[in-house]
Parts: structure tokens; C-alpha cells; sequence
């Protein structure tokens, strides 16, 4: 007798056979993302986008962007990456993943369209997903985030109409550049001719080259610092940019650092608002207070407080360190951390270990996670006492003995960590695949 194909095990099939392509690594370029939408009659063309590329808060930014359009009423899609537990999340319409039918159906149809001998890459096939299924769908807007850098980012395939740059810092060396400028110039490349251009950062050789990109394509620029300003005090979080000022807002994403990524936000969603969009004052103010990005400043615990943050780069690793000093009160502080061997370990774990009273080095499931012994090892010049758990359930066992009901624990290094915790404490949520 055959064995009976169910969903589940079709969904599986098909999934395993797209995670087949990582062998193939990471390669940078439009064409085969260009010739896969090609077959299905470029369903890009003429649909509505934001663009928004960054080191960190690109992702935060779009929740809340995408929080405030779906207030306002409109259908929007939402792509981003990687995801937390399930393949799904990364495809979302107005907070819901696409479904497992759904994405069997897109991932056997584009696996027939490609050339075997000439597979694109994992990112390619998602993007294509993505673009496809907004179409389909008939999204008014989708905010798709760059995977990595921009100018060659699968997703740069899409003309926006308008484009986000959140902040920019040190990652991705071997692909981006080994200079700061050089990273800026992969992350601006998704200014196109004429688009808005809303940007975070900081630092003013990043700004210069993003004001000449933006300059060199006749792309208006709008800065957060300069024509966009926030502040936050205790009456709440406090927006005045070009056209709009609005003050006592509340943000529902947690993190000090939260408010800039609220500023580029709103600066994109005030240059909506110029083009004809209707978003009120209202919907700004219940999208924000209702933003949910999960993995981000997310307490999943209280007494003792459990917080999940998947910073895992030195720029974010230092602001939720900052974040963690200036916002929560607690007696001790066990740190449970796992991160990617790809990362520069010793800034990372440099930027959050000394503020732990005791640390737990562990790992995900994952096959790019560096070993518990090398991160104890690489953190050893730091002085702080700490363990190793060979798992991550483990060391989250560990960490909630060790703690009292006044103290906090910290589960951070990576989104593949973070994402493993939450199925650790909420399995039903957070049910990942399989």
C-alpha cells in the first residue's frame, strides 16, 4: 500500500528541500531573483512598497510601521527575516503568517520554475515567495526588510514608494566590506531615483555617503536628528517631524532604543501620509501602543523577570545592555547566552557578560552556533564567573533554579536563541516547525 502523502508531511517535503539550498551559501545579485519572478509574469511590477535596510531596527521599525498602517485600515504585508520558530512567520499579512497550504503550493511551484543545475539561493526562492504572495493577495502596501546589505539584496528587485535606512554598524565583513563606509554604501544602495529616503543613522561618515547616494539619485532625504526629531520623558514618547507633531505617545515594543526606531518610522509614515495615504493622529497613536515584534525586549516571565532579546551583533548587544541598566530594577542578573560562530564573539559577549552576575554559555539547535566551551573560553578575559549547558533547555533549567523571584534573567546572542526560549517557555505558541 502507498504511504498516505498528508499536509503535514507534504509541508515537510517541501521545506526541507528549500533549507536544501543553503548548501548553496550566499550569493549576491538580482538576476536569478529577476528570472524567477519573470516566470510568474512580475508580479512586483506595479505593487506598493517599503523598503527599509539597516544593521539593527530595521525590523522593529517595520512592526511598528505595519502596526499603524493596519490601524489605519489598510492590508499590509509585512516581510522579514529570519524568522523565530516557523518558516511562515517570515511572510505576514496584517499579523498573520501565511498558512502551510499556501506556502507548499509557492515553494513546489517556483522549485519547478528554476533551472536545477542553476539553483538560486534560500533568500532568492523566500523573496520571490513573498513578492508573489503579496501580489496575489492585492496587499495595499508591503514592507519588505533587506536580508543583507541592499544594492544586491534579493529584495531590491521592487521599486518602493519610499525607503527606510535604520541604523548601520559593523556585520557581514566578508560580504558587506571591512569598513563602516563600505557597509553604507551595500545598505543605501536600495535608494532608487527619486523615492524618499528616511534615515537613522548616526555617524557622520555613514550620513555622508547616504546624503550623496540620495543626492546622486534625486532622492529626497529625510533625517531622523535633523528634519525628524523625538524625545521621550515620562509623559511618553514625543514625534515632530516635517508635517506632524504628536506627543505623549506610548510604544509597545520595549528598549530605550525602541524610540529611535519609532522616529524612522513615523518619518516614513508621515511621507505616506504626503502622498495621499489616510492615516490619522488615532491610528498612529493605537499602532504604536499596540506594536508587537516577538524576540525583541520581550518579557515572557515575571518574578523571577525572564527577558528575551535577540540582539547578536556588538552595536545591538551594547544598546540592550544599555536598555537593561536604565529600564528594569533587579538583584542579580543571570545572563543565558548562545551565539552564531560567524559573529565577532569577543565584542559581543564583551558588550553584555560584565553586566551579568553570572553567566550561562549554551547554544541552539543550529549548525552555525558556536560551541558553549569556545564562548566561556573567548569571555574568560572578563573576569565573571559562569558555566556551560550543553543545551539551551538546560540552561534555561539552570538559570530558574539559580534565580529568585527578585532576580532576572536574560536569554540573548541570536534570534536562533531566542527563538529555541520561547518554545521553551510558551511550546504552544511558539510551536515551531518540525
Amino acid at each position: 500500500m502507498d504511504a498516505v502523502i498528508t499536509p503535514t508531511i507534504r509541508y515537510q517535503e517541501a521545506i526541507n528541500r528549500l533549507y536544501g539550498l543553503q548548501k548553496y551559501g550566499i550569493k549576491f545579485g538580482l538576476s536569478k531573483t529577476t528570472n524567477l519572478l519573470t516566470k510568474f509574469g512580475n508580479p512586483q511590477v506595479g505593487q506598493r512598497y517599503i523598503h527599509i535596510a539597516g544593521t539593527n531596527g530595521k525590523g522593529s521599525a517595520a512592526a511598528f510601521i505595519a502596526a499603524v498602517l493596519q490601524q489605519a485600515g489598510l492590508k499590509v504585508g509585512l516581510y522579514s527575516s529570519p524568522h523565530l520558530v516557523r518558516f511562515t512567520e517570515r511572510f505576514q499579512i496584517n499579523n498573520r503568517e501565511m498558512d502551510q497550504d499556501t506556502a507548499v503550493d509557492l515553494m513546489e511551484a517556483l522549485h519547478e520554475a528554476f533551472v536545477q543545475e542553476e539553483p538560486p539561493t534560500f533568500f532568492e526562492v523566500t523573496t520571490a515567495m513573498a513578492l508573489i504572495y503579496f501580489a496575489r493577495e492585492k496587499t495595499d502596501l508591503s514592507i519588505l526588510e533587506v536580508g543583507m546589505g541592499g544594492r544586491l539584496d534579493a529584495t531590491n528587485v521592487i521599486t518602493p514608494v519610499v525607503c527606510g535606512i535604520a541604523s548601520i554598524g559593523m556585520e557581514h565583513r566578508g560580504f558587506l566590506g571591512n569598513r563602516l563606509t563600505d557597509i553604507a554604501r551595500e545598505k543605501a544602495g536600495i535608494i532608487k531615483p527619486g523615492v524618499d529616503v528616511i534615515t537613522s543613522v548616526s555617524q557622520p561618515a555613514v550620513i555622508d555617503i547616504v546624503k550623496a547616494i540620495a543626492l546622486q539619485k534625486k532622492a529626497p532625504l529625510w533625517r531622523v536628528g535633523n528634519e525628524i526629531r523625538y524625545r521621550t520623558t515620562r509623559k511618553g514618547f514625543h514625534y515632530t517631524g516635517p508635517h506632524l507633531r504628536l506627543e505623549g505617545l506610548s510604544l509597545g515594543l520595549k528598549g530605550a532604543f525602541q524610540s529611535r526606531n519609532a522616529a524612522l518610522a513615523l518619518g516614513i509614515v508621515e511621507r505616506l501620509i504626503q502622498k495621499g495615504y489616510a492615516i490619522s493622529a488615532g491610528d498612529i497613536r493605537d499602532g504604536l501602543a499596540h506594536t508587537r515584534w516577538p524576540g525583541r525586549m520581550q518579557v515572557v516571565s515575571h518574578a523571577p523577570l525572564i527577558i528575551v532579546d535577540g540582539a547578536h551583533n556588538p552595536p545591538a548587544i551594547r544598546t540592550l545592555a544599555a536598555s537593561v541598566r536604565k529600564g528594569f530594577t533587579y538583584e542579580r542578573l543571570i545572563l543565558v547566552i548562545g551565539v552564531m560562530a560567524d559573529k565577532d564573539l569577543y565584542p559581543v559577549l564583551k558588550g553584555i557578560v560584565p553586566l551579568a552576575d553570572y553567566t550561562i554559555y549554551s547554544r541552539p539547535v543550529y549548525a552555525r552556533a558556536a560551541p558553549p566551551e569556545r564562548l566561556m573560553a573567548t569571555a574568560a578575559p572578563l573576569g565573571k564567573p559562569g558555566e556551560i549547558a550543553a543545551t539551551l533547555p538546560q540552561a534555561l533549567d539552570r538559570a530558574r533554579k539559580m534565580a529568585d523571584p527578585r532576580d532576572m534573567i536574560l536569554v540573548c546572542g541570536s534570534l536562533f536563541t531566542v527563538g529555541e526560549a520561547l518554545t521553551y517557555f510558551d511550546p504552544v505558541t511558539f510551536k515551531p516547525d518540525e
